[in-house]
C-alpha cells in the first residue's frame, strides 16, 4: 500500500530498486547524525536489507520517496532485544518468536518535520496488527538524539530506562501498544 502526502513524498513498501536509496540514509544516519559510523555488530542488516527484509518472511522494510529519491525508511524485524547488551528481563520479556521491533526509523534531516517518521511508523504499526503471531512491537532509542524519545513517547511508553553516567549510549527501551481491539 502507498500512502501519497500532500506535499509530494510517498510511503511504501520497500522494492528491490529501494534498497542503495534506503541503505543511504541509513549509512549516512550513522555517520552524520549518530557520529558512530557504520558498527558491524549492530549494523549488519544494512548491508543486506534484500536479505535482512525483503526476503525474511516476518521482516518489513517501508520507505518515504520524494522526486524519485528515497529520504526516509522504517524497518519492523521480527525479534526481539538481544541479550546482552540488552538486560536480561528485555530480552525474556520480548521473545523473538512473537516480538517485532522497530528498527531503523531514519529521515534524511532536509525532509524532517514534514510527518515522515508518523507515517512510516504508522504503516509499520498497522502491519504488525495485522500479523497475529506478534504479540508486542518493541523499540529502543537512544536518548541522546534530539527529538527522538519526546517522539516514541507519543506512540508508546516507557519499559526500561537504561541512561546513566557512562559515556556510550542514552538507551531507552519503549513498547508501541497495539491495541488490537480498538484499531480502525
Amino acid at each position: 500500500m502507498t500512502t501519497a502526502t500532500s506535499t509530494g513524498y510517498a510511503v511504501r513498501p520497500a522494492a528491490p530498486a529501494d534498497l542503495p536509496g534506503a541503505r543511504s540514509v541509513m549509512l549516512d544516519t550513522f555517520y552524520q547524525v549518530f557520529g558512530i559510523g557504520y558498527l558491524p555488530e549492530y549494523h549488519l542488516d544494512v548491508i543486506d536489507l534484500d536479505g535482512a527484509y525483503l526476503r525474511h518472511p516476518r521482516n518489513r522494510l517501508w520507505v518515504a520517496e520524494h522526486e524519485g529519491a528515497i529520504v526516509a525508511t522504517t524497518a519492523i524485524r521480527a525479534q526481539g532485544p538481544a541479550h546482552p547488551p540488552h538486560p536480561a528481563e528485555l530480552a525474556a520479556r520480548y521473545p523473538d518468536a512473537t516480538t517485532a521491533q522497530l528498527f531503523r526509523v531514519y529521515v534524511r534531516p532536509e525532509h524532517q518535520r514534514r510527518g515522515l517518521a508518523s507515517l512510516l511508523v504508522r504503516a509499520a504499526i498497522e502491519h504488525v496488527r495485522a500479523t497475529p503471531s506478534f504479540d508486542r512491537l518493541y523499540l529502543h532509542t537512544d536518548a541522546r538524539t534530539v527529538g527522538a524519545l519526546d517522539f516514541w513517547r507519543t506512540v508508546g511508553h516507557i519499559v526500561h530506562d537504561a541512561r546513566g553516567p557512562h559515556a556510550g549510549f542514552q538507551t531507552v527501551h519503549l513498547e508501541i501498544p497495539l491495541d488490537r481491539e480498538t484499531a480502525p
